[in-house]
């Protein structure tokens, strides 16, 4: 069997969010598994459109969710002179002709065939065929090139996720492949990049089921077989509204900024249209040993932020309190506070009741800044009647052992000279040195924290 190729090609004509991205995820994963080879390609030849900070955003994207391509970044727009020249051959070989209807000709068929309820579609007026008249060229009209789309028969595919599927012949028109200015159009320009890259199987959203066929027999008119396809089905929003900007979805990009783990995405994104049984949760290692083209589904699947936050804290339970201190490092940066090496035990101390690294950043922070109770909690707690607790409190703290056991004594005590429970004292001290009356146990609270720093919160009630 040939080595497997597959590809991501987006479009750089707006942020890519959640949805695109996993139409890079499922190939980037075929290829990995198979031990294919995995290849980017910028599909940016719709210039007024497309920008370089899309571009930026793709391949950053990609970099933060590691999927790495072997090949590439290539671009359309630098290809331009082997897609022509690749039209010429096809003009040389009769498969393409110039056809010189107007605009307003076009509109004015399209119109005549929808009164008659018929589908619009071009009616091969330019179209040669033996002892066919055509009109006289008129002067000054540059042509488009339309490509000689059989006629009669079917073009058919068994796509990996729809089944058998077949188009008949006569219900394609005749593509324009080239503009008036000679440049190619997107459905030539994807096969021969196809063709020249060799690639063995396209994964790619069902909004290019239409494409399909006119590009099989594209593939077919320049004597190549056409490549495996898999036509992955639509990722809906929140709302069941397919995922787009202009229905509210995110640049990925903002989800690494928003706290999230890559290989969260990762787990979270395969199961937006793949599944291995009843598996939730699952490492990158897993879902590629895992990942084949069998176990795709067949119906839209809906984006749940609340879900995708869950997975988010599983994977974040699951890390290293090493593993997780660069990334709360770079959220506490953006807070301006400085970490140290108590880092890693705060982050093993707080990881449990996190569901982003920057809810567990919010958590640290509390460590090196200072904190502002909220005025309902300072109220409900910190009362005239527990201020004397707290006094006996810091009289015991100042010169306690400060370790966890120490600390626990020291509390135990207080508690019994006053003859209180322990609610009635963790409480106002959490409120005070944490800002927060809900936090793990108050002696591990307290032994990360600087014992002044205690000090100082304590007897500021």
């Amino acid at each position: 069997m040939s080595t497997v190729r597959t590809r991501f090609a987006p479009s750089p004509t707006g942020f890519i969010h959640l949805g695109n991205i996993r139409s890079a995820l499922y190939p980037w994963a075929f290829a990995r598994s198979t031990g294919g080879v995995f290849i980017l390609r910028i599909e940016d030849t719709d210039l007024e459109r497309s920008s370089q900070a899309a571009v930026d955003v793709i391949i950053e994207g990609m970099k933060w969710l590691g999927l790495d391509h072997d090949e590439g970044p290539f671009y359309q727009m630098q290809r331009m002179d082997r897609y022509k020249a690749v039209l010429a051959g096809m003009l040389a070989a009769d498969l393409v002709y110039p056809c010189y209807m107007s605009v307003a000709e076009l509109d004015a068929l399209r119109e005549k065939q929808m009164a008659a309820k018929e589908k619009p579609r071009y009616d091969g007026t330019w179209r040669p065929e033996p002892g066919k008249a055509l009109p006289p060229v008129p002067e000054g009209v540059k042509p488009v090139l339309r490509f000689k789309n059989p006629q009669g028969g079917v073009v058919a595919w068994d796509d990996k996720v729809k089944g058998r599927i077949e188009i008949a012949n006569d219900e394609l028109d005749d593509l324009v492949i080239a503009r008036p200015d000679g440049t190619p159009t997107y459905n030539f320009c994807v096969v021969v990049d196809d063709i020249d890259m060799a690639i063995t199987h396209v994964i790619r959203g069902d909004d290019h089921v239409n494409n399909t066929p006119r590009q099989i027999n594209i593939f077919r008119a320049l004597g190549k077989e056409p490549p495996v396809y898999a036509h992955l089905p639509t990722v809906l929003n929140e709302q069941g509204e397919k995922m787009s900007k202009r229905n509210g979805a995110k640049p990925v990009t903002q989800y690494r900024d928003e706290g999230y783990l890559p290989d969260a995405m990762v787990n979270y994104l395969a199961r937006l249209g793949w599944s291995h049984g009843d598996d939730e949760i699952f490492s990158r290692a897993q879902f590629l040993e895992w990942f084949n083209l069998d176990h795709l589904g067949r119906s839209a699947a809906q984006f749940d932020e609340t879900k995708l936050r869950w997975v988010n804290a599983q994977h974040l339970k699951a890390m290293t309190d090493e593993a997780l201190v660069p990334l709360v490092s770079q959220q506490l940066e953006k807070l301006g506070v400085r970490a140290d090496a108590r880092l890693p035990r705060i982050c093993g101390l707080f990881k449990d009741r996190c569901d982003t690294t920057v809810a567990l950043a919010q958590w640290a922070r509390a460590f090196y800044a200072d904190v502002t109770p909220h005025p309902e909690e300072l109220a409900q707690h910190v009362t005239d009647a527990v201020r004397p607790v707290l006094a006996t409190l810091v009289a015991r703290l100042a010169d306690c052992a400060w370790d966890k056991a120490a600390i626990a004594a020291a509390i135990k005590a207080t508690l019994a000279a006053h003859g209180l429970k322990m609610p009635q004292l963790a409480m106002p001290v959490r409120v005070l040195v944490m800002g927060t009356a809900q936090t793990p146990s108050l002696d591990a609270v307290l032994e990360l924290q600087d014992r002044q720093i205690v000090l100082a919160r304590l007897q500021g009630a």
